[in-house]
């Protein structure tokens, strides 16, 4: 009796303190990058942090102009979720990659003591031929076979990781605490447009490198302050569908999904179907225990001047998701359209403040401690 009591007892702490399950795979993980990870998980329960890409380091009409970003300029808070990219720490000249690395420390550093979250795209040049990042029909190649272990440009990647190792080794606040960041590398891989992109790669290779990064990252170069995410495009219709390249439970912390042609993008809007997709992320992640996050979406110019509230609020509060993040793309410094969130004058300037009114998100203003100690 004695026996089954304590059993039970134990399953009641487990089950009424469920979040506590939900785990890194990163078993080294610093101690802030473990609150993080937590805290994500708890904040998803009942709200949401809104995130925008690349908001620190320019805006709709400038750059480069410290404190500032748009969505501060309408809100009077930063983005709970900064968006930040590693795509000059290769192809570049050696003083272009040391002086973006200078840049982006400081925005990651900065972010952190502020109490905010730094995610982390990678919009890879390829590393064996020229043509950037996306596919070019006669310049770019196949590479994600050439990368993989074994592969003729591997070592080439080793080296370009080691780069990246040291980025997340170098993010060290004024306490000597390393600034945690959600590493998304590899996204979109479900689309053609990237040379890593599903019709220029095999199944077995692309897992077979998302293994390798993790692991060389992780296990050999030491860096303990990622929380991974696996983020495909939109193409996708049922949880099969979704992890067709998943690269296991060891090696994924968070499920993502990219959504525009869903939310609005050449006016076409199918709000169903990117719930759906919604739903499938957040309950793998209740599932696996593991997050869960709408890693990028957005309507580029905002010309539905209540897209805030009626489009993406409302699916962000439907049928229960959980869903830590919700993240929007890049205000471009100098074209006149290509913008993601509003700034003074934008005609959805007053809808976003509702958005950003409404108790259900969250933005820098309202975290707290979230590196610091777990929430309840």
């Amino acid at each position: 009796m004695k026996m089954i009591m304590i059993k039970n007892a134990l399953l009641f702490v487990c089950i009424t303190a469920g979040h506590f399950l939900f785990a890194q795979i990163d078993k080294k993980a610093t101690k802030e990058t473990n609150n993080l990870y937590y805290n994500l998980n708890v904040i998803s329960k009942r709200n949401i942090l809104f995130g925008h890409q690349h908001a620190l380091e320019y805006g709709h009409g400038w750059s480069n102009e410290s404190g500032r970003s748009d969505v501060k300029s309408v809100t009077g808070s930063h983005p709970a979720v900064v968006g930040i990219d590693f795509s000059d720490f290769s192809g570049r000249s050696d003083e272009q990659i040391k002086q973006e690395k200078e840049a982006l420390r400081k925005n990651v550093i900065d972010t952190y003591e502020r109490g905010g979250v730094t995610t982390v795209s990678w919009h890879f040049n390829n590393p064996a031929s020229e043509g950037g990042f996306y596919w070019k029909d006669g310049i770019s190649k196949a590479s994600i076979a050439l990368i993989k272990p074994g592969g003729s440009y591997h070592e080439k990647y080793k080296e370009i990781l080691k780069t990246i190792a040291d980025f997340a080794k170098s993010v060290k606040a004024k306490d000597g605490t390393l600034s945690p960041m959600i590493f998304r590398p590899f996204h979109e891989f479900d689309g053609d447009w990237f040379w890593w992109g599903k019709s220029h790669t095999a199944r077995e290779d692309f897992i077979a490198v998302w293994q390798f990064t993790v692991s060389y990252l992780k296990d050999t170069l030491g860096v303990h302050n990622f929380i991974y995410a696996f983020s495909p495009d939109n193409q996708f219709n049922s949880e099969q569908e979704y992890l067709e390249r998943y690269p296991g439970d060891k090696f994924v912390d968070l499920f993502g999904m990219d959504d525009y042609g869903d939310f609005g993008r050449d006016g076409k809007y199918d709000l169903e179907a990117g719930l759906k997709k919604l739903e499938i992320i957040s309950n793998l992640g209740q599932k696996k225990k593991k997050l869960a996050a709408f890693t990028e979406t957005g309507l580029e110019s905002i010309p539905n001047e209540k897209w805030w509230t009626d489009v993406l609020l409302k699916t962000l509060k439907s049928n229960d998701l959980k869903l830590a993040y919700v993240l929007v793309w890049r205000n471009d410094s100098t074209s006149p359209t290509h913008f993601y969130a509003p700034f003074p004058g934008q005609v959805s300037e007053k809808d976003f403040i509702r958005f950003y009114d409404d108790p259900f998100t969250f933005f820098e203003k309202d975290l707290k401690e979230i590196y610091n100690k777990k929430l309840n």
